[in-house]
C-alpha cells in the first residue's frame, strides 16, 4: 500500500508544473479580468465597484460595432487564404516537381518574419505617392487610391497582408495532410479515367478536410486578435483608424490610452466570448463537412 501510494504521487509532481503554469498564466488573468470588467479605475489607480455599467457603455458604443465588423472582414479575407493554400499545396505536391522544397520555405517565410517589420515594409509598398503597388498599377494605366489613408482600402490592405503571412502556415499543414493520403487512390482514380481536376475534387479535397478543418478553427481565433499589423501598418495616429480599428486594438485604446481598464477589460470579455462562441459553432458543424475516413 505504501508503494502504491509513493507511485501515485509522481504523477502529480510532474503535473504539478503545468498546472500552476496553466493557473498563473492563463486561469488567473482570465478570472481577474472577468472581475475588472465590473469595476471603473479611478484617475489615480485603484478601482471601484459599478456592476454591468461597463457592459451597457460596450452595447451602447457605436465603435464596438464597428470594430466588430471591421474583425470579421478581416477573418473573412484571412480565411481566404486557406483554399489558396489548398491549390498551392496540392500543386507543390505533384510527384516529380524540383524545386518543391525551395517554394515551401519562400511561402513560409512571411510566416516567421516579425509581424512588425514586415508591416513596416508593406507601409512603403502601399504607400499612395511613391509605393510599388500604385506604381505597377500605374504602368496598366490605372490610379491606385492611397491605400493606408482611407478607411475600406486601409482595412482591405491589412486583411491582404494578413493573408499573405498566412497561407505559408497553412501549406505547411496541408501538405502534412497530403502526405497522408495513400497514393494508391489516385492510381485507382487514374485507371478509372479520372482526371487531375477530379481528383483533386474527390479526393485531394475531402481527405483534407480535417486539417481544413483545424486551420479555419486557428485563423478564425488568430483573426479576431489583429493588432500587430494594424497599429504598425496605419499607425496609431493614422485619421482613418477609428473607421478601421479592430476589437484588440479598441482594448488597447482603452486600456492603454484612455486607462480605462474597467471598459478595456469589458472589451476583452466581448472578444473571449465571440471566440468561443465562433469556435463553438464550428466544432457543431464540423460533423457535416469533415471527413476522418
Amino acid at each position: 500500500m505504501k508503494a502504491r501510494r509513493a507511485d501515485g504521487s509522481w504523477p502529480w509532481l510532474f503535473v504539478l508544473p503545468t498546472f500552476l503554469g496553466v493557473v498563473v498564466f492563463y486561469l488567473w488573468p482570465l478570472l481577474k479580468t472577468l472581475y475588472d470588467s465590473f469595476t471603473e479605475t479611478g484617475p489615480f489607480g485603484g478601482s471601484t465597484w459599478v456592476g454591468a455599467e461597463n457592459y451597457s457603455t460596450l452595447i451602447a458604443d457605436g465603435e464596438v460595432y464597428r470594430a466588430v465588423v471591421n474583425t470579421v472582414v478581416y477573418t473573412a479575407i484571412v480565411l481566404l487564404g486557406i483554399p489558396l493554400a489548398v491549390l498551392f499545396a496540392s500543386l507543390l505536391n505533384r510527384p516529380g516537381l524540383r524545386g518543391a522544397m525551395i517554394y515551401r520555405t519562400l511561402f513560409f517565410l512571411p510566416y516567421v518574419a516579425l509581424p512588425t517589420a514586415i508591416s513596416l515594409v508593406w507601409r512603403i509598398i502601399y504607400n499612395g505617392e511613391y509605393g510599388v503597388l500604385n506604381q505597377a498599377l500605374g504602368v496598366l494605366g490605372i490610379d491606385g487610391p492611397s491605400w493606408i489613408t482611407e478607411p475600406w482600402f486601409a482595412l482591405i490592405a491589412v486583411a491582404l497582408l494578413g493573408l499573405w503571412m498566412s497561407i505559408g502556415f497553412n501549406m505547411i499543414v496541408l501538405a502534412a495532410g497530403l502526405k497522408g493520403i495513400p497514393g494508391e487512390l489516385y492510381e485507382a482514380a487514374s485507371l478509372d479515367g479520372a482526371s487531375r481536376v477530379q481528383q483533386f475534387r474527390s479526393i485531394t479535397v475531402p481527405l483534407l478536410t480535417p486539417s481544413i478543418f483545424f486551420l479555419s478553427v486557428v485563423t478564425t481565433i488568430a483573426g479576431f486578435q489583429l493588432f500587430d499589423q494594424l497599429f504598425a501598418l496605419l499607425g496609431p495616429t493614422n485619421p482613418v483608424m477609428p473607421k478601421t480599428q479592430s476589437l484588440v486594438f479598441l482594448f488597447y485604446d482603452a486600456a492603454f490610452v484612455g486607462n480605462d481598464r474597467g471598459y478595456a477589460a469589458a472589451v476583452a470579455v466581448l472578444i473571449l466570448a465571440v471566440v468561443g462562441l465562433l469556435t463553438l459553432f464550428q466544432f457543431r458543424f464540423q460533423r457535416r463537412w469533415v471527413s476522418y475516413d
